[in-house]
């Protein structure tokens, strides 16, 4: 997930990758949807979307495809997650993923270190990245998830494509053009809309 997410930041900028990614969420949100509503959150989403991209001759379709494959990542993500948090306690659940992932990018590490690109400033920073950018984000998410209504959480995490566009406007320089903040607008209401609607009936989260 984050590796497509990094590659598309890459090619189209942290602003529209993040939001692409962003449709993970709104998709599970969405799926055991029936209702009106519902279809017009999906709509709105979409709509959002295509605002957001306006798709043309220009348009990096490498750089959408991979925030796209974020999106379906993230989406695993959430129902792993969900499924790992009520078997697991505490945190084991992460601890699982992030041991099973190190074995996944073993053989990668290998070839890097014969090739010799693989050193002291790159290791310290790799690792820097795994705990800030997956540890620390992902048992969060967990410990969250275990004690406030999904609703909730679903609706806070929604912010999420403004603070990555106000953090590429910052840190990156990368100004967004009117269409885009209009898009991103449009892609966070659906999913908050969808959020709200779908969790109207879940009960409170059990404190464990």
């Amino acid at each position: 997930m984050n590796l497509s997410l990094y590659a598309a930041i890459d090619r189209v900028g942290l602003a529209l990758a993040v939001t692409l990614e962003f449709l993970g969420p709104l998709a599970v949100a969405l799926a055991g949807s029936r209702t009106r509503l519902d279809l017009v959150c999906a709509l709105g989403a979409g709509a959002g979307v295509y605002v957001l991209v306006q798709p043309g001759p220009t348009s990096d379709y490498v750089g959408v495809g991979l925030g796209l494959l974020a999106a379906v990542c993230w989406a695993a993500y959430i129902l792993l997650n969900r499924v790992a948090g009520a078997r697991l306690v505490g945190l084991q659940a992460p601890a699982a993923a992030t041991a099973v992932s190190a074995l996944l990018y073993l053989p990668l590490a290998v070839v890097l270190l014969a090739q010799g690109r693989l050193h002291g400033a790159g290791i310290l920073f790799a690792v820097g990245a795994g705990i800030l950018s997956s540890v620390v984000p992902y048992a969060a998410d967990l410990v969250a998830l275990r004690r406030v209504p999904a609703r909730f959480f679903g609706v806070f995490m929604s912010v999420h494509p403004v603070l990555a566009a106000l953090a590429g406007l910052v840190l990156l320089g990368q100004v967004l053009r009117l269409h885009e903040w209009l898009g991103i607008a449009i892609v966070v209401s659906a999913n908050a809309c969808a959020t709200v609607s779908g969790g109207r009936s879940d009960p409170p989260a059990e404190r464990t």
